[in-house]
């Protein structure tokens, strides 16, 4: 969890501790806060300790339980503010992955250039519908989420129309293992392959694929989307997370522009795909 987001965890908390303490009609003790909310004792420390992240609903229980109901809009817009960096899957894929992939347009949308490392499937700008939806499917069966893998599919394609607009510049690098994931059933996988070998050369698209046999100068780690020079988002397995400091995107670049060391493009790049696609048992 990144220091940014715990300190302002913590920093909530604090505010938690010093709305219990102010309570109008006395100062509350943690047992009493948690008997008047049904709440375990236990909830209480670890909301105002900064070891659990508060929901709105909690939030707006413990203000007016503290006889501060009016606080509730602070507390909701300090939680908005740390939750931007940090956004739980848990909580984005409540109405599916449609909603998700429609946010992704317009933040895609407002981009020029994009710099992208995948290590684990083929990048969703350049996916096929049949291999996407596959993604979707298993991602919807592992979450237990809504399952509308149609409509996210719909919004990702057309995502990819930005590839055809002037002035835009996808520069995307993806370690051969990305390639080989058989996510998909085997000919859906040789349709995205062949789908790739096509991209190779499009002027809005700077392909790179770093082979698994090429030295690296730092180990793969999680994929990343740096946006232009406003934005990095990093896909984990509990939450996708937003960074918009100029540090961390100066950092990310440089992850990406080592790794661009390690990859082959063009038609290096073209050979390290096809030679994937004819392992395949098609």
């Amino acid at each position: 969890m990144g220091t940014d987001y715990q300190r302002a965890r913590e920093e909530l908390g604090r505010r938690l501790r010093e709305l219990r303490m102010d309570c109008p009609e006395g100062r509350l003790t943690g047992v009493q806060l948690a008997q008047r909310l049904g709440w375990q004792q236990s909830k209480i420390s670890k909301l105002e300790n900064g070891r659990q992240t508060p929901t709105d609903d909690d939030l707006r229980a413990w203000s007016e339980a503290t006889g501060q109901p009016g606080a509730f809009g602070e507390l909701r817009s300090r939680l908005r503010g740390f939750e931007s960096h940090v956004r739980s899957w848990r909580r984005l894929l409540v109405a599916g992955h449609g909603p998700v992939q429609e946010t992704w347009n317009t933040l895609i949308g407002e981009s020029r250039t994009l710099h992208v490392w995948d290590t684990f499937a083929v990048n969703g700008m350049l996916q096929t519908a049949d291999y996407a939806r596959g993604v979707f499917e298993r991602l919807a069966q592992f979450r237990g989420s809504r399952e509308d893998a149609e409509d996210a599919v719909r919004a990702r394609m057309k995502r990819q129309e930005w590839l055809y607009r002037p002035g835009r510049q996808l520069n995307v690098l993806m370690w051969e293992g990305a390639l080989r994931a058989q996510v998909c059933p085997p000919g859906v996988l040789a349709a995205q392959l062949d789908r790739l070998l096509g991209v190779v050369g499009m002027d809005t698209v700077r392909l790179g694929i770093v082979p698994l046999d090429a030295p690296l100068r730092l180990f793969p780690g999680n994929g990343f989307w740096v946006l232009d020079d406003r934005l990095v988002t990093v896909e984990d397995w509990h939450a996708e997370l937003w960074l918009d400091d100029a540090e961390t995107i100066a950092l990310y670049r440089r992850v990406w522009d080592t790794f661009a060391e390690s990859a082959v493009f063009g038609a290096e790049a073209q050979q390290v795909i096809a030679r994937v696609r004819r392992s395949l048992k098609v």
